[in-house]
């Protein structure tokens, strides 16, 4: 079974990274973070907060969360709904570094997350994926880059798509998840000791993408 960890901090290009890897290889490419949106956006809905332990604890047992793959690409169903658009946007990052916290809470996407990483190939990219999610996965990759270059990469990312957004909130809001998910007490954000160190601040997601499978193709013979 090929299982692929690729962890690091908001921005420094992993969902990218995995799904082309995913291409490439031709395997499943599961976007945990996604997973951890649908919560924070879940617990908005509820009129919850997502900080509060016993808010996060009142709904996560029973959460209906399901993923599937329209045209390659990942759809995020929460209650049975398309929130793929709405997960992205800023404020529900915010609220899924704090409702990640939560042992409850990581727990549960993590059954999850296990429960499909046994049963097929696969990339998964997150923050804990390589330290606690899959610890014995063979292939692991901790990616970063300056805070700088991460809130510029997410500014035009939301350009893009026709939003307006501040680039001193942006790189605000970076520095600040950073620091929740690093600090956090359950799982925190953390380069696993046998996982390959890549800093992306001034690498093309082509030599990300190469680097990458190249390791794993010459580990699997490929």
């Amino acid at each position: 079974m090929i299982n692929i960890a690729i962890d690091g901090p908001a921005g420094s290009g992993k969902s990218t990274v995995a799904k082309i890897v995913s291409d490439r290889l031709d395997i499943l490419y599961l976007d945990t973070g996604a997973m951890y949106r649908a919560c924070g956006l879940k617990c908005k809905l509820l009129g919850l907060d997502c900080k509060k332990q016993i808010d996060a604890e009142s709904f996560i047992s029973s959460i209906d969360i399901k993923i599937k793959y329209e045209n390659g690409n990942q759809v995020t169903l929460l209650d049975g709904k398309d929130v793929s658009f709405d997960i992205r946007k800023p404020d529900i990052s915010m609220l899924a570094s704090d409702i990640s916290a939560h042992k409850a809470v990581r727990m549960k996407m993590v059954e999850m997350q296990r429960k499909i990483a046994e049963s097929m190939d696969c990339v998964l990219d997150g923050r804990d994926i390589g330290t606690f999610v899959l610890p014995n996965a063979k292939y692991k990759f901790y990616l970063t880059a300056a805070a700088e270059v991460r809130a510029e990469r997410r500014y035009k990312e939301l350009i893009c798509k026709g939003e307006t957004v501040s680039f001193d909130k942006l790189k605000e809001e970076i520095i600040m998840r950073d620091y929740n998910d690093c600090h956090r007490e359950f799982a925190p954000l953390k380069q696993a000791a046998d996982a390959v160190y890549v800093d992306t601040s001034e690498m093309t997601i082509d030599k990300v993408v190469n680097l990458i499978c190249e390791t794993v193709k010459k580990g699997e013979k490929i």
